[in-house]
């Protein structure tokens, strides 16, 4: 029995080698292979060549970002914020240990991220109030469906999940939708004018209409505030920063809703009392050279200081220590799985990939090399010296002459051209052309200052040539003097009122060149009359200032203005 039972144990040892060699070999040479660290670096770098490679298909999307970012300081954060969202997202991808589970079902809101580049418009809602702008596509909607289905072609499906928070951070790249600018952002700073001139009065300092013109918002002392004065920049910041900390820090809905509305209120009561120290330091300085040389300067140490200890008092209340629960026991942190294996269908999805980006490649970089044209053959108005700027306003307009001619400027960069008109017997009347490429509108601005629109409409006026021009007019009085202005939109052909401005609700599309297509542009052109104020009623203030405004702009061509202007 032994030895037969011998016999049996050595037949199937000598077997066993046969046996296992294809069992245990081939599938551990199989795991080395795609362990290589050579493999594994190939393909990283691959992939991220590839995602920096996709991102030219969506040229127009980051071209329309970042003018957005680099025009509109209320609007500059959202640079930082697609950089945190990346940063985000693979903090999340690495907590999964670099897992490889994609699914072909990320193919789909990447086509779609490319494919919405053929429905790129814009919206305009308007009614009596004025116009407001919706994106029907939100420029940063194919941008967040790109990197989503990036990561789940190669991540999958659990990491996108996991990774809700960084990728939905992508939608705020745009930080400040246009409809908010409008209906909150402008009248926060008419408010917080409002403020800055009754503080005055407390404290014994009641300036008039160009003293507080000059205390506030005059370059040559101090600096012009008004885009800045409600705090919005401030406030957006720490919102954005509380939702973040919300997120990294875990917290419930509730106490992350109450983090980023704390944060907000916190950055417009402390730009208040910024506005309120900055009329101090002006009641301190005026009269005194040195001082107020140096007004710009103590309104960003001041902003600085105010701005750092709300973040200080922000950051001592979110990162407290927790003693009414374990925030940890309440989220767990996920067990790191071992790295997934390269496999074939990862690099054919990576191959597909490739394939998608060389199609949407294609449009982006003409879309490129039309900008970098359209730049090259750009002369504009702004770049010009204030002598060629000066010459190309005209010297007299009907019957009345020119009196001054000066540029405005925001940030060392000449935003406007204006120019001051008389005749005898006649109140001087302003005519202003904005040389940046957006919409300026004369009536935002007024409201910066403090003044309320009144009788506010659209009214035709004849102007040069017999040609009738609607202007979107409002009367203003701010107790020192009536105002009357008028705003309208210009090309070498045509002019239209505020883009949108009509009686009752109207829905129509907007070309994203209206402002910027040198050549054809709309040129925002304004005018602005004003004389003291009287005991009279303010509908006889707002039918003199209108008759004298109706004499002036008939001798003006204002189409031919938009031409010089371009």
């Amino acid at each position: 029995m032994s030895g037969n039972g011998g016999t049996n144990s050595a037949s199937v040892s000598d077997e066993a080698p046969a046996a296992a060699s294809p069992v245990v070999l081939i599938p551990d040479a199989t795991v080395r292979a795609e362990n290589d660290p050579r493999s594994s670096r190939l393909f990283w770098a691959c992939l991220a060549l590839l995602v920096a490679a996709g991102c030219v298909g969506l040229t127009p999307q980051w071209l329309s970002l970042w003018a957005i970012w680099t025009t509109d300081p209320l609007r500059s954060i959202g640079m930082l914020i697609v950089p945190v969202s990346v940063v985000l997202t693979m903090r999340v991808w690495r907590q999964r240990g670099w897992e490889l589970r994609g699914t072909w079902w990320g193919l789909v809101p990447l086509a779609v991220a490319y494919g919405s580049n053929l429905l790129s418009r814009d919206l305009i809602l308007s009614w009596d109030e004025g116009p407001a702008t919706l994106n029907l596509i939100p420029h940063i909607l194919p941008i967040y469906l790109y990197f989503s289905g990036v990561v789940l072609l190669f991540a999958g499906a659990r990491v996108w999940r996991q990774a809700w928070f960084p990728l939905a951070l992508l939608l705020c790249a745009q930080p400040v939708p246009a409809f908010v600018v409008h209906f909150l952002d402008l009248p926060l700073q008419s408010l917080a004018a409002h403020i800055a001139r009754s503080f005055a009065n407390v404290i014994g300092f009641p300036p008039s209409n160009q003293e507080l013109l000059r205390l506030m918002f005059a370059p040559d002392f101090g600096m012009f505030i008004a885009p800045g004065c409600d705090g919005m920049r401030g406030a957006v910041t720490m919102g954005y920063v509380a939702l973040v900390a919300g997120y990294l820090k875990r917290v419930s809905i509730a106490r992350w809703i109450a983090y980023v509305v704390g944060a907000v209120i916190l950055g417009h009561v402390f730009n208040l009392i910024r506005l309120c120290s900055l009329v101090l330091y002006y009641r301190l300085a005026l009269g005194h050279p040195s001082l107020e040389n140096m007004a710009a300067q103590a309104d960003y140490v001041i902003g600085g200081i105010l701005f750092l200890i709300a973040v200080l008092l922000f950051f001592l209340v979110i990162f407290r220590r927790q003693t009414t629960r374990n925030v940890e026991a309440d989220y767990p942190v996920p067990e790191i799985p071992r790295a997934s294996p390269l496999r074939n269908s990862t690099w054919w999805r990576a191959a597909s990939l490739a394939a998608l980006v060389i199609l949407a490649g294609i449009p982006g970089v003409r879309a490129i090399e039309l900008n970098r044209q359209s730049l090259a053959a750009a002369e504009p108005s702004g770049d010009l010296t204030a002598e060629e700027l000066d010459a190309r306003i005209p010297d007299q307009l009907g019957d009345f002459n020119v009196v001054s001619k000066w540029q405005s400027q925001v940030d060392g960069v000449t935003v406007m051209e204006s120019a001051a008109y008389s005749k005898p017997n006649s109140n001087e009347i302003t005519l202003g052309i904005w040389l940046r490429e957006s919409g300026h509108d004369v009536h935002e601005s007024m409201m910066t200052h403090g003044v309320s629109p009144e009788m506010r409409s659209d009214i035709s006026m004849a102007t040069a040539g017999g040609r009738p021009i609607m202007f979107d007019t409002a009367f203003y009085n701010d107790g020192e003097t009536d105002q009357l202005a008028g705003n309208t939109y210009c090309t070498p052909s045509y002019c239209l009122a505020t883009v949108g401005h009509k009686s009752g609700l109207r829905i129509e599309f907007k070309k994203e060149e209206d402002f910027t297509t040198r050549g054809v542009r709309m040129v925002p052109i304004f005018f602005l009359i004003e004389q003291p104020y009287t005991v009279a009623s303010h509908d006889e203030a707002y039918k003199q200032l209108l008759a004298v405004s109706r004499e002036f702009l008939s001798g003006v061509d204002l189409t031919e203005l938009s031409r010089r202007y371009q």
